[in-house]
């Protein structure tokens, strides 16, 4: 059973998570990999700030907790795609001032990557939501930019 605190970080570590540029699908000639980067930066802060001010779970017989999903989210996730590509990027950028990152020979490996990575976080962000009691969370996730789904009837 999650008592409320936790259902509440499962919650924001969920909206963080999902509402960043970094975890929605970044096709090739979309977006750029620096904000993806910087986006995963403040994502890895955030969580990591929030389960500071948080208290841990407490009597969890079964089941994985908030914080033990968050943390394996940092350390196995994004602490390795981010100690891997942003020091490259941040090279590229160094060493070629003004270049399009379209330029990186590495940017399709990155972004390959990153793919990986995104895959990986939807595991994750689904297990939060279960935390959290989120309702259409697979929706929420996989709709489209601009869409959610309708539980409700919405004036015309």
């Amino acid at each position: 059973m999650v008592n409320n605190d936790s259902r509440q970080v499962a919650w924001q570590l969920f909206v963080e998570s999902v509402t960043r540029v970094s975890v929605q699908r970044l096709d090739d000639e979309d977006g750029l990999l620096r904000e993806a980067l910087t986006s995963l930066y403040g994502l890895f802060a955030t969580t990591r700030e929030t389960l500071k001010v948080s208290r841990p779970s407490t009597h969890v017989s079964v089941g994985m907790t908030v914080e033990c999903l968050a943390v394996n989210f940092l350390n196995l996730e994004l602490r390795p795609f981010l100690s891997r590509w942003h020091p490259r990027l941040r090279a590229f950028e160094e060493a070629s001032p003004g270049r399009p990152e379209t330029e990186w020979p590495l940017a399709a490996d990155c972004r390959a990557e990153l793919r990986l990575l995104q895959d990986n976080a939807r595991h994750y962000l689904l297990a939060f939501a279960r935390l959290a009691g989120v309702r259409d969370a697979e929706a929420m996730i996989d709709a489209p930019l601009g869409h959610c789904p309708r539980t409700v009837a919405l004036p015309r």
